[in-house]
């Protein structure tokens, strides 16, 4: 498989750096990058083939990676358009970009749109896609194969699933880390030092997230498991719930929603 990106950002060096740890070998991966310093540290640290014209990176490759920010889209794909074969696969990354958004500003109809998140560097992430109807099973086939190096992926029929996957597992990290800084300062807050609070928070998180997905528990049912009635976590839990921290989430989730598809519609 011979795979080329457009954009060596840190999303972009994620997939290339999973590839490669998955035994994709760099003499298949080229990338168009504009950036001098992009260029030779992913040249120096992966050994892959770097292009400062695009149209120029995609030649001979069967899938086409788009991973620069939204507001490069129209002009990477005004680059590219028209010099893509038809046999090629164009897989996005970008955020809010549609289907329809990319075929039409490409010229091309084999698309798969795709959700990481930041995990992935870790190839930790979680991935939801979806795909045109011109894209063939074959081509199916290579997009998950490439998404798996990232993660755990999901693929959905509705293309709405994606702006809604993105404010949940696309933003989710960031929720995460910020509650985590959150419970850090808290922990200091009580005394303890930093260094043992950000220990504690840290692995406290990471363990309640293992036995969540190992046990096959609900996470209501993991967490009636910890609140013992009238005892310490009850009364944390009860200030959580009295602040309104279930609506807070939602209330979250929701914003990022709206304004994935305000990106979708070109909305800053």
């Amino acid at each position: 498989m011979k795979v080329s990106f457009i954009g060596g950002g840190v999303m972009g060096e994620a997939m290339i750096r999973a590839l490669i740890r998955h035994n994709i070998g760099p003499g298949a991966i080229q990338v168009g990058e504009i950036d001098p310093e992009r260029v030779k540290f992913l040249s120096e640290t992966y050994g892959v083939r770097c292009f400062s014209n695009n149209a120029e990176a995609i030649v001979g490759s069967e899938v086409v990676i788009l991973s620069v920010k939204p507001s490069s889209l129209t002009e990477v794909a005004s680059e590219v358009r028209g010099k893509l074969d038809p046999g090629q696969l164009l897989l996005s990354i970008i955020a809010g970009a549609s289907l329809k958004t990319l075929q039409e500003s490409t010229g091309h109809q084999a698309v798969v749109r795709a959700m990481p998140n930041t995990p992935a560097q870790i190839g930790e992430g979680m991935t939801v896609w979806t795909a045109s109807p011109a894209v063939g099973e074959n081509q199916r086939r290579l997009a998950r194969a490439i998404l798996t190096t990232l993660g755990k992926e999901i693929y959905v029929e509705d293309e709405k699933h994606l702006d809604m996957a993105t404010a949940l597992s696309g933003s989710g990290p960031a929720y995460f880390f910020l509650f985590l800084e959150a419970l850090t300062d808290a922990g200091v807050c009580v005394g303890l030092p930093r260094e043992i609070a950000r220990e504690l928070a840290l692995q406290t998180g990471y363990g309640a997230m293992r036995l969540c997905r190992e046990s096959g528990k609900s996470p209501a049912e993991l967490r009636n498991m910890v609140t013992s009635p009238g005892g310490t976590t009850a009364a944390a839990l009860l200030q959580l719930e009295e602040a309104g921290f279930r609506g807070v989430v939602a209330r979250a989730v929701m914003a990022a929603y709206e304004k994935s598809k305000l990106l979708g519609q070109g909305a800053g």
